[in-house]
């Protein structure tokens, strides 16, 4: 809860308070109404005051005024807590325009194919779009690539990846106010309110396939919208309402033991070689304070003596840079916004823009007609010819599974923890 304050401070555009609420059932022994109420109550004095709001809970009648649509049978009443909600890939690109005016030099679409330990690292780099080899020498090479960090050639790091997928569809068809708990078992999952749209999942479930192509399987699908036709049977969910679906991996520090929702989101940092750091494991709610231990840890390694850090209180960016082009709210669809992801965020491809920079492919059911008129604009900002432009939209559609007309059924994301592109910091 504390990292969660911390990136409200810093970044507010990007970590909103988000009331849940958590209905309980007769049927469901796993999630008994007194004993969720003693916990929220632990949580709260654990946080120190430090939480987005003070729990409370609701009695049956209270969590139907509050929750129409939900299932009233064996209804006992429900618990509220507070959490985060941010927009994962916004946080992302934030912090990186946030190192760019700090000085850091920031490659894209540039891959590390290995390094040799001297004196000094020598990497190599290729940049995927050209194909020219790069060399760079280096003190300390910082290992932080998620689900790819136990591939490289150096790395020490054991995995265990889950894969979790989530769904959109229209508010209107699950109209929640916050976010409501569903229950099936022990498992848990969420209909989270995201303007115009309601989000629903995860799943958590062991991956063993490519890092490249991970997707939300039919069976995903399925499994999330009956969980939520029980709890609101009115909505009747097909697979015809899901406007977009995504799928991400967690990559968990290996633990062979216990379902992959039992797997701790601890994380690590380690230094198996001179001049090599693994850090691994952990969630995004805490990327800013693993960033700060290991920079700590090298500094003290490299004995060096650094200005104490201040990424707990200094502004992620100024507002000027922040208004109208990040948020967790899909940005406005028109030319001005493509033009600064073009010109200050490193976007090169149309899925860059569509998926990644603002969202508008999962956000809008006209997706697929959005995106022509974003390869006009990217086309006149970076000069491509129409057999660029003709291309960027077949890459885009064949990344996506997005095409005029038809729903966006699964997209692929491979994320760095228990994160779709919004999430609650949990």
């Amino acid at each position: 809860s504390v990292e969660k304050k911390i990136i409200h401070q810093i970044a507010p555009h990007l970590a909103e308070p988000l009331p849940f609420i958590f209905p309980t059932y007769r049927s469901n022994k796993n999630w008994v109404l007194w004993k969720l109420k003693i916990g929220v109550k632990i949580y709260d004095l654990l946080c120190g005051g430090q939480n987005f709001g003070k729990s409370s809970w609701l009695n049956r009648a209270e969590v139907l005024q509050r929750v129409p649509g939900l299932k009233a049978e064996e209804l006992n009443g429900a618990v509220c807590y507070y959490d985060g909600f941010t927009n994962d890939a916004r946080l992302t690109i934030d912090t990186l325009r946030s190192a760019a005016n700090h000085g850091a030099i920031l490659l894209n679409y540039c891959r590390f194919r290995d390094g040799r330990h001297g004196e000094l690292w020598e990497c190599e780099i290729e940049d995927v779009l050209t194909g020219k080899k790069l060399l760079a020498r280096a003190r300390t090479i910082v290992n932080a690539t998620g689900p790819w960090a136990d591939g490289l050639t150096h790395s020490q790091v054991k995995l265990r990846l889950t894969k979790g997928i989530h769904l959109v569809v229209s508010r209107d068809r699950v109209p929640v106010p916050d976010t409501v708990v569903m229950t099936e078992g022990k498992r848990i999952l969420f209909a989270i309110p995201w303007g115009e749209r309601t989000i629903l999942g995860t799943t958590d479930t062991d991956y063993h396939g490519s890092l490249d192509e991970v997707l939300a399987d039919p069976s995903d699908i399925r499994y999330v919208l009956e969980v939520t036709n029980r709890f609101f049977s009115k909505a009747k969910l097909t697979e015809r309402d899901v406007i977009s679906s995504w799928a991400g991996l967690r990559p968990l520090i290996a633990n062979p033991n216990g379902s992959p929702s039992d797997i701790s989101r601890s994380h690590e940092i380690r230094n198996p070689e001179p001049g090599w750091w693994d850090v691994a494991g952990g969630k995004l709610t805490t990327y800013r304070l693993m960033a700060e231990q290991t920079v700590d840890q090298i500094v003290k390694a490299l004995k060096r003596k650094t200005a104490p850090c201040r990424t707990v209180a200094e502004p992620l960016l100024p507002s000027a840079e922040i208004n109208g082009v990040s948020g967790i709210l899909p940005p406005d669809f028109n030319r001005d916004t493509v033009k600064h992801y073009c010109a200050s965020e490193w976007a090169v491809h149309l899925e860059d823009v569509m998926v990644r920079r603002t969202s508008w492919h999962y956000y809008f059911a006209d997706a697929a007609e959005r995106s022509e008129q974003a390869a006009v604009w990217m086309g006149e900002l970076l000069g491509w010819p129409e057999t660029v432009r003709a291309e960027e939209i077949a890459r885009y559609r064949a990344a996506t599974g997005c095409k005029p007309g038809a729903k966006i059924l699964s997209s692929v994301e491979t994320l760095p923890q228990n994160v779709p592109g919004i999430h609650s910091m949990v």
